[in-house]
């Protein structure tokens, strides 16, 4: 079984790509075969509304979109990482939700996958329950199945993450979430 990690921040070796490759690393202890995308090494334009994915065709814009989507389709967890930029998710995340709405016009792609998130403000209460709410309200919108960290709502961090205990706690807490209820539902 395949977890994959995306970082939503546009920032190379920050403090959303150390979140997923905490995830990464206990997934991969966990016997799970795991794959990132960061967005700091990637370019994902925003959707334009054009509407051709909605007559079945594909997406006209050249970028970065056409390799991410099928790495969302093989994995069986999906677990995304933003900052909090504004009280909500970054534009780099955001294009990406918006732009796999081909996966769901294209018979719900991502139906039953396992999905979490994690969220770093410059705080404590510094919007990350409010950005992983929009991160669930996508995996909702595409039909996934969501798990939390068995307290809240995911992996709610605070910059810089790695005197954050608090925060990693439940990070940690997350994705043992996610390795179980993957081994209960397809082991």
């Amino acid at each position: 079984m395949k977890i994959l990690g995306i970082s939503g921040s546009p920032t190379k070796d920050g403090n959303n790509e150390k979140a997923i490759n905490i995830v990464l690393d206990i997934a991969k202890n966990n016997g799970f075969d795991v794959e990132q995308i960061f967005h700091s090494a990637i370019d994902i334009n925003p959707c334009n509304a054009c509407g051709i994915c909605a007559k079945g065709n594909d997406c006209p814009i050249d970028d970065d979109v056409k390799e991410t989507l099928p790495k969302l389709i093989e994995a069986d967890a999906i677990i995304v990482s933003s900052p909090v930029y504004f009280g909500s998710v970054s534009a780099q995340i955001k294009s990406l939700f918006d732009r796999s709405v081909i996966l769901r016009r294209r018979g719900f792609a991502l139906k039953n996958k396992i999905g979490a998130a994690l969220s770093v403000g410059g705080s404590r209460n510094g919007g990350q329950e409010k950005t992983i709410q929009i991160i669930h309200d996508w995996m909702h919108i595409q039909s996934m199945i969501i798990v939390g960290d068995g307290n809240h709502f995911g992996g709610i961090l605070h910059k810089p993450i790695e005197s954050d205990e608090i925060g990693i706690k439940t990070v940690e807490d997350t994705i043992e979430n996610v390795c179980e209820v993957l081994n209960k539902f397809f082991k």
